[in-house]
């Protein structure tokens, strides 16, 4: 357990002030522990994977990060059946099934994060989301383990039931039959085109808007004129008009007042309103 760290170093935005508390459970025992713990103390708490989502105010987290950087199971089974912990890295899942012969979540490569996060979000691209494989999830809160099917988790567009008093130990995914060789192609043409359309340049959360249906956020950003512009150190990306980056000195402050201009002149430009993806999480610093 660590006191006042600085979540600069847990997210790939590379912000955001400290954390009262940052505990590393070593097991699912060890989490109902930490968890059974803060409750008796009347401690907040949040849990943080890769941080690869997630935008941390300057003032930081009152209360404690539990991180599930031991939570890295991965069981499979010849049958397609696969069971990965909630702190496993999304990118080691699909290179381990894919080179089973597992299809189902190929067209997600180079997506940052964690399982875990992937599943809360219910995380996609190329037609494939986690939803498309996910039979039930374990999950540690305030009662202890539960177990949810897929109907209780209610998957929608970057959505699901989970919230913030339960957290994923490990997911059960069913997975179909592919061709190894054809598999590993599509991982690598995922991998090729998002380093040539995401080489943002600088520290970043990947795509910062959900694309309104129908749309893509990116195109209404730049239409709105917003391709390139600063705030601070932060930046929308030159690359890619829905990344926002650090250039190495930016604040959260920084980004957060990027990421409403940005919604502000698309709502002009467009009348459309822009939700953003990214969690925002942590309070301002007392001034």
């Amino acid at each position: 357990m660590l006191a006042d760290e600085s979540m600069s170093r847990h997210t790939t935005w590379r912000v955001g002030g400290p954390a009262d508390l940052f505990i590393e459970p070593a097991d699912p025992d060890d989490l109902q522990r930490a968890l059974d713990m803060l409750k008796a103390a009347g401690v907040p708490w949040m849990v943080v994977g890769a941080g690869s989502n997630l935008l941390v105010r300057d003032g930081g987290i009152r209360g404690a990060v539990l991180h599930l950087k031991y939570f890295r199971q991965l069981d499979i089974e010849a049958t397609g059946r696969v069971t990965a912990g909630g702190g496993l890295p999304l990118m080691t899942l699909i290179r381990e099934t894919t080179a089973c012969g597992l299809a189902g979540l190929e067209a997600l490569a180079g997506i940052p994060g964690t399982v875990g996060g992937s599943v809360v979000m219910n995380a996609g691209a190329g037609g494939q989301q986690l939803a498309d494989v996910i039979e039930s999830a374990v999950l540690a809160g305030p009662a202890g383990a539960e177990t949810w099917t897929k109907d209780q988790l209610q998957f929608a567009y970057r959505h699901s039931a989970l919230n913030r008093d339960r957290i994923l130990i490990s997911a059960v995914m069913q997975f179909r039959r592919g061709d190894v060789a054809e598999l590993a192609v599509a991982v690598q043409q995922r991998l090729s085109q998002r380093r040539s359309s995401q080489r943002v340049g600088g520290p970043n959360a990947g795509s910062v808007f959900k694309n309104p249906p129908g749309q893509s956020a990116w195109k209404l950003i730049e239409a709105a004129g917003m391709r390139g512009a600063v705030i601070g150190g932060a930046q929308v990306a030159e690359q890619h008009a829905n990344f926002i980056v650090n250039g190495g000195q930016a604040k959260a402050q920084d980004i957060l007042e990027l990421i409403e201009r940005i919604r502000g002149k698309v709502r002009v430009a467009s009348g459309i309103e822009l939700e953003p993806e990214v969690r925002i999480v942590g309070v301002d610093p007392v001034s």
